[in-house]
């Protein structure tokens, strides 16, 4: 595959460069998009200063590339020194010997909010500096529920979100629930939301065993399927914003989003937001997403890139860009307990269904091949909503199909 020769050509060319002096280099740094700009610019001044000899040549380039160069980088011989990766493709990377393992200090790693480090723990080490962070809540168009003779009450169960999408989809012929089913990666996620709310897992990071082929993916996929009921017509043409966009048109009434999703909603609509549904094996949960910054090996100034990432994602740095603000995620770090007076999500109803979610949330499960695995679950997740086959014959072929890719 084209994905793993990139990676065996990166590992062995990287292995040629000689280290050069850790204390006078040029760091060229790669960042993804051009929200937080300026607050990294100040962060790159406050390095350079602090170590006087030192350049950060920061690059800012658009989401749909900025992770690739990164590789190209690295297969010819030239890794850039930091770079924003998504956490999911850190277990790839680091078994491929392209980056190193993030240094994060025990008093740093307190505090993460629960789960974060999760997200970029492989083989006991850490292999990113979390940088962004989200969590997923439910949205209830409050103008639908009305539409339909109910209360804008959120659903607390599978049972009752069921109950409340059917009596919407008979009563105004709208959508009760919004389903995503797209060959895109936020179908996957969707279904790890409902997976993650009743105890399943895609694989167990501490022993590497796939373990979806369980009672609780079951449970998952059938209800997943059983969704497309009351759901917008054709869900495999929809991936996340889709839906948001059928919500904003009052066409949907339940649909999952990120806390970004209160800033894109039309002005108007009626809105509320709830913990996910609790399945009848687990309780409300969700998924933890996260970027990070990986140390590239073979720059010859890793130490010196470790401090640069270290100081990008401190306290100060990360809460100039968690804040609404800024890029408006759920906070990675718990600013309460550094010093921040009053946080953005103190005292705030909307925040707290976000917040309160993390210790029951599961991350973006980590493969040696990301979008392989990713392809994998879309394939069963696609299965069920096209009823191509039972959800038994579907798990087990899924779980069976990982195994090559963990």
């Amino acid at each position: 595959m084209r994905t793993k020769l990139l990676f065996a050509m990166a590992a062995g060319a990287a292995a040629l460069i000689t280290a050069s002096s850790a204390q006078s280099a040029e760091l060229h740094f790669i960042r993804c998009g051009d929200d937080g700009l300026d607050a990294d610019r100040k962060v790159v001044a406050a390095f350079e200063a602090a170590n006087p000899g030192t350049t950060v040549n920061m690059e800012s380039l658009p989401w749909g590339t900025c992770q690739d160069k990164s590789l190209k980088l690295a297969s010819t011989g030239s890794p850039p020194s930091v770079s924003y990766m998504g956490s999911r493709t850190l277990k790839q990377l680091a078994d491929n010997n392209l980056i190193v393992d993030a240094k994060i200090s025990e008093e740093q790693q307190k505090a993460y909010q629960p789960g974060v480090l999760n997200t970029v723990s492989y083989r006991e080490k850490f292999w990113g500096f979390p940088r962004a962070f989200s969590t997923k809540a439910l949205f209830l168009n409050c103008d639908v529920f009305e539409e339909a003779g109910l209360a804008c009450e959120a659903p607390k169960t599978w049972d009752d979100m069921y109950a409340a999408a059917k009596i919407i989809k008979d009563k105004t012929g709208k959508a009760g629930v919004g389903l995503t089913g797209k060959d895109f990666d936020s179908t996957m996620h969707q279904f790890l939301i409902y997976l993650y709310s009743n105890g399943g897992q895609v694989i167990d990071p501490s022993t590497n065993e796939i373990t979806l082929d369980s009672k609780n993916t079951l449970e998952t996929l059938k209800f997943y399927g059983k969704l497309v009921d009351v759901s917008q017509d054709g869900p495999t043409a929809f991936e996340r914003t889709q839906v948001r966009d059928l919500f904003n048109d009052n066409k949907v009434a339940m649909y999952i989003d990120g806390p970004w999703g209160r800033g894109q909603h039309k002005e108007g609509i009626n809105t509320k937001v709830a913990p996910v549904p609790a399945g009848p094996s687990g309780v409300s949960g969700t998924l933890l997403i996260t970027d990070s910054l990986a140390v590239f090996k073979g720059s010859g100034h890793e130490d010196l890139a470790m401090e640069f990432a270290r100081m990008m994602t401190t306290g100060e740095s990360q809460y100039s860009l968690d804040k609404p603000e800024g890029w408006g995620l759920t906070p990675i770090l718990k600013y309460e307990e550094l010093g921040v007076e009053k946080p953005y999500y103190m005292d705030d109803p909307y925040w707290a269904v976000f917040i309160e979610s993390i210790p029951n949330g599961g991350p973006e499960p980590l493969f040696v091949d990301y979008k392989a695995m990713q392809s994998v679950m879309n394939t069963m997740i696609q299965g069920i909503l096209l009823n191509d086959d039972t959800a038994e014959n579907l798990v087990a072929i899924a779980a069976e199909e990982l195994e090559e890719f963990k």
